[in-house]
C-alpha cells in the first residue's frame, strides 16, 4: 500500500514494520536488514503517531539518510555509525550516535542537541541554523559551510576550508585544523585549539574578551565536554562585504 505521509509531502510506504518493543515513552527496534524508508517510517509511527519520547535504534548498518525531518521533541539514540544525510533538517530532537557518521550529517538543522560519540565526514553540520552539534572524533573538509546559526563543537581535528562562507553562529575545533579556515566568511566566530594550516580569504584573527570566556566554558560544561583547552578566535575581517562593488584593482588586493 502506498500513501503520503502526515504532511502531505512525500509519498511512502504505509507498511509499517512494527518490529519496536515499546516500554511506555521509550521504544528500542533491530534496523538490521531494513532499508532506509522502513528505519525511517518505523521511526516517525512512534514518534509522531504513538507518542514514544525516546527511541533507540540499534544496528543502523551505515544507511544513508537516517533520522531525517524529525521536527518534535524526542531522544534519538542510534547505536552503530550511519551513512550520508544523516539527521538532516531536524528541529528539536536530542540524537546521539554511538559510531561515525558520514558526508552533511545535521545538514540545516535548526534546534536540538546531536552527538557523534566517533568520526564525522565532509560538510559536518552545513547551513546549520541553530542548535549544538559535537562530535568527539574528527570532521572532514567544509564542515559548518554556510552556517548560519547554532553551535558547532569538534573535539578533534577538521579539514580544509572549514567554516567556508560562514555566515552566523559559533564553531568551535579543539584539534589542528586544514588549509583555508573560514574562507570567504561573511559573519560568525571560529575558535581554534590546534594549529591553524591557512587562513581563507577575509578570515582573521580576533580579540578574546570575557564574552567568549563565558560562551565557550559554558558549552563545555552543559555538553559535559571537561575543561575547554586554550583557544585562538578568528572572525571576518569584512573585505568582501561589498565585493561587487570594488574596482577590479580593489579585487585583487582582497583576494
Amino acid at each position: 500500500m502506498t500513501t503520503y505521509d502526515a504532511r502531505g509531502l512525500v509519498e511512502i510506504d504505509a507498511t509499517v514494520p512494527d518490529v519496536a518493543e515499546v516500554d511506555g515513552e521509550r521504544a528500542v527496534f533491530d534496523a538490521e536488514g531494513m532499508t532506509t524508508r522502513k528505519v525511517n517510517l518505523q521511526l516517525r509511527t512512534l514518534v509522531y503517531e504513538q507518542g514514544v519520547r525516546e527511541v533507540t535504534i540499534k544496528n543502523p548498518g551505515g544507511l544513508h539518510s537516517l533520522g531525517t525531518g524529525i521536527l518534535t521533541r524526542c531522544r534519538i539514540r542510534f547505536e552503530g555509525s550511519l551513512g550520508y544525510f544523516a539527521c538532516g533538517m531536524i528541529d528539536g530532537p536530542e540524537v546521539e550516535i554511538t559510531g561515525r557518521v558520514g558526508w552533511s550529517a545535521f545538514e540545516n538543522m535548526m534546534s536540538g542537541v546531536a552527538v557523534v560519540r566517533g568520526n564525522a565526514g565532509s560538510l559536518t553540520a552545513a547551513a546549520i541554523r541553530g542548535g549544538d552539534v559535537i562530535v568527539h572524533g574528527q570532521v572532514g573538509a567544509r564542515s559548518c559551510i554556510d552556517g548560519k546559526g547554532g553551535t558547532v563543537i569538534v573535539m578533534g581535528d577538521a579539514g580544509s576550508m572549514t567554516g567556508f562562507m560562514m555566515q552566523r553562529g559559533r564553531l568551535i575545533v579543539c584539534g589542528d585544523v586544514g588549509p583555508g579556515l573560514g574562507d570567504s566568511m561573511y559573519d560568525g566566530t571560529i575558535y581554534i585549539g590546534g594549529s591553524v594550516a591557512s587562513l581563507g580569504v577575509d578570515c582573521v584573527p580576533g580579540e578574546w574578551d570575557d564574552a567568549d570566556e563565558e560562551f565557550v566554558a559554558r558549552k563545555f560544561r552543559v555538553h559535559g565536554l571537561g575543561d575547554a583547552p586554550e583557544l585562538k578566535k578568528f572572525v571576518c575581517g569584512r573585505k568582501l562585504y561589498n565585493y561587487d562593488t570594488l574596482e577590479p584593482s580593489e579585487r585583487k588586493l582582497v583576494l
